[in-house]
């Protein structure tokens, strides 16, 4: 196989200061406010020079970079620059696996030759990416997935590099930390550090214990560390989700409050699912409580397929009413199952309704792509952003 992996280079935080020049050159932190909860969502590579990393407190992304330009973000420009990208892809294969907004692989075994190799559409993709989107990215080429994405990090930013081989992914890793294999995340590489494992070396050396520790996993693990990749670039939605949640300045305990945040997140991914023209047939509702341990709890539900905000809202709200009514400090709507193949049941007592909304719904969708998300709304959503703003979320 021919895999090519592309990352962009600190994606939010780099569409910012394409947007606005005078960010460039300063540490740069996308997420949460300085005195607000929340996390950073990405910062820029000066901004890593402090130890500010993904998903850090902000509080503490502050302590380490006081003199930083801290933002909230702005998803609706990120998805635009991420449709930019994710069509340059399309052109080179139609087997295209999107990660996430700024990152995804490419199986180019089959199209490789008609651009003049791998090499050559991996140097495209990021002349292009930098012409059409003003943005820079990370290119890796492998003979699997693993291999493609580890040689997209090895020379971030704006880099490119190649493993083809097993032999040349093992010369790469094999004095490398465990964390460098596929699947293996900290609670696994901690558990491997009790037995005296952290290299990839010394889990080669320790094949059969390795394997014995995990269950089904094990083996995997040690598959995965000679370079033993299986997995296929998939272009099937149905083995995606997408999501959103919310963090709240103060505890809420008034569910009725949650029901709104809900109802607005809800149009936020329902927007998502229709500009890519696929349904969910899962949802799940997360929150998490105030008290010291951040207990988060989880309830979903999969039924028929859709991508309206009003059925997506009515599921969270009564995935909402099965949690215990406590304080929140968090609340997320977590969508799975996605397809492109809806399921609309209509009963032999239609009347139509159906059809209207899905009129409606169609006409609301092309004001939204044309004008913004956030211009046109319908009357309840308003009532939603009036009852939240006034209780300051």
């Amino acid at each position: 196989m021919q895999i090519i992996h592309v990352d962009m280079d600190a994606f939010y935080a780099a569409v910012e200061m394409r947007d606005n020049p005078d960010l460039v050159g300063k540490p740069l932190i996308i997420g949460a406010l300085p005195g607000e909860r929340g996390v950073v969502a990405t910062c820029n590579y000066e901004a890593r020079k402090y130890g500010v990393r993904s998903a850090m407190p902000t509080f503490e992304a502050y302590r380490r970079c006081p003199h930083a330009v801290f933002m909230h973000g702005d998803m609706r420009k990120y998805y635009e620059a991420s449709m930019q990208i994710h069509k340059i892809w399309d052109t080179y294969t139609d087997i295209c696996e999107y990660i996430s907004l700024d990152e995804g692989f490419l199986d180019v075994t089959h199209s490789a030759h008609l651009f003049g190799g791998a090499t050559a559409i991996a140097h495209e993709i990021k002349r292009r990416t930098v012409e059409e989107v003003g943005l820079t990215c990370s290119v890796g080429i492998g003979y699997s997935m693993m291999s493609a994405k580890l040689a997209s990090e090895e020379k971030k930013p704006d880099g490119f590099f190649e493993i083809p081989t097993p032999q040349a992914l093992n010369e790469l890793i094999i004095d490398r930390s465990v964390r460098m294999i596929y699947g293996v995340g900290a609670k696994t590489a901690a558990e491997l550090a009790r037995i005296g494992i952290t290299t990839v070396r010394e889990l080669l050396d320790n094949r059969q214990l390795v394997a014995n520790m995990f269950g089904k996993h094990g083996p995997e693990i040690v598959r995965l560390a000679e370079g033993k990749d299986s997995r296929k670039v998939s272009s099937d939605v149905k083995s995606k989700s997408i999501g959103n949640e919310h963090t709240f300045q103060t505890n809420i305990s008034d569910f009725a409050y949650l029901r709104d945040v809900l109802l607005l997140i809800a149009r936020k991914l329902s927007f998502d699912l229709r500009t890519q023209g696929i349904y969910a047939t899962t949802v799940t509702v997360k929150a998490t409580y105030a008290n010291m341990n951040m207990l988060s709890v989880t309830r979903s539900k999969t039924g028929d397929a859709a991508n309206r905000t009003a059925d997506i809202h009515k599921t969270a709200c009564t995935l909402l009413d099965k949690i215990e009514k406590r304080p929140v400090r968090l609340i997320g709507i977590q969508l799975g199952g996605l397809t492109d193949k809806p399921n609309m049941q209509l009963t032999l007592f239609d009347t139509g309704e159906n059809e209207k909304w899905e009129k409606f719904d169609d006409a609301m969708l092309k004001l939204q792509i044309k004008y913004g998300r956030n211009i046109v709304k319908t009357a309840s959503e308003l009532q939603a952003e009036e009852n939240t703003n006034s209780l300051g979320a």
